[in-house]
């Protein structure tokens, strides 16, 4: 499924050393509703990224960049795996 991920800053918990507290906005990038709210960080969203997705590692790069400058970043049409999307919460029917 093509999504597009948004992240926001998030104020729970305290954040480690090098990471970011982040809530994730998963769309659907076809613009249909069923946004989803998860609760991650810079660096467990960058690993997801790198293990789950088919994007460049330009792309990746210049995603982290961005969460560095702002923690408001995008990255959109984003093709992630159901059963991952499942696994995280974001239930597909």
């Amino acid at each position: 499924m093509r999504v597009n991920l948004i992240t926001h800053s998030s104020l729970q918990g305290k954040s480690s050393a090098g990471t970011i507290p982040l809530s994730l906005t998963i769309r659907p990038s076809c613009g249909l509703p069923g946004d989803y709210e998860f609760p991650t960080d810079s660096r467990s969203l960058m690993q997801m990224l790198r293990q789950q997705t088919d994007l460049p590692s330009s792309v990746l790069q210049r995603f982290e960049n961005d969460l560095c400058a702002s923690p408001a970043a995008r990255l959109l049409a984003v093709d992630l795996s159901d059963r991952f999307l499942t696994e995280i919460g974001y239930f597909i029917d």
